[in-house]
């Protein structure tokens, strides 16, 4: 019994110190080959999906990633491919957040996935508009929103004008490279 209570309040500390730590990284800058997007990151409302983001970027995983999927006037897409369009691999999937409140608005980042609700990994989009279809629904799973773009918007919608064209099975794939250069949190 004794034991039980020791590893209940170890366990009850630890998880006030993971907390506080994704509370401590709530923003992070985006550097584009198109210019910088600074984010807000939702670690209460979203914390699977943020701590899944923030292992990507302290991994540095993001680093020569391109946009690899833009579609004007409603997404633009990252996370997924380098510039020679190779896939890369990423980790393990995160359960869907999309039950958290936040909605698929303007700005929003919201984590990419196939049909399965919870198979979204490093791929994440930002909504160049309202896309509340995307929304969690009684009947629809949705797209689980974690962070929000609080400067640098124009940049999202320099990169959402760019010519876009098929390359290999892919088709709204820029012509030109949009590359990350790095993703940085800020503390």
């Amino acid at each position: 019994m004794r034991l039980h209570s020791v590893l209940v309040k170890t366990l009850l500390i630890l998880s006030v110190f993971t907390t506080n730590a994704l509370a401590a990284d709530s923003k992070a800058l985006i550097q584009t080959s198109l210019g910088d997007i600074e984010i807000e990151l939702y670690a209460e409302q979203a914390p699977k999906s943020v701590a899944n983001f923030i292992g990507y970027v302290e991994r540095g995983f993001y680093e020569g990633v391109i946009f690899h999927r833009v579609i004007a006037d409603f997404m633009i897409q990252t996370g997924g491919f380098n510039e020679a369009m190779e896939k890369q691999k990423s980790g393990s999937p995160v359960v869907n957040e999309a039950s958290n409140g936040l909605k698929n608005d303007r700005g929003t980042l919201a984590l990419a996935r196939t049909n399965d609700p919870d198979s979204a990994t490093s791929q994440f989009f930002v909504n160049l508009k309202d896309n509340g279809f995307l929304n969690r629904t009684g009947s629809q799973a949705g797209y689980a929103v974690f962070g929000k773009v609080t400067k640098g918007m124009d940049v999202v919608d320099k990169i959402a004008q760019q010519k876009t064209g098929r390359r290999q099975y892919y088709k709204d794939v820029p012509v030109e490279n949009i590359v990350i250069k790095k993703v940085t949190l800020i503390r």
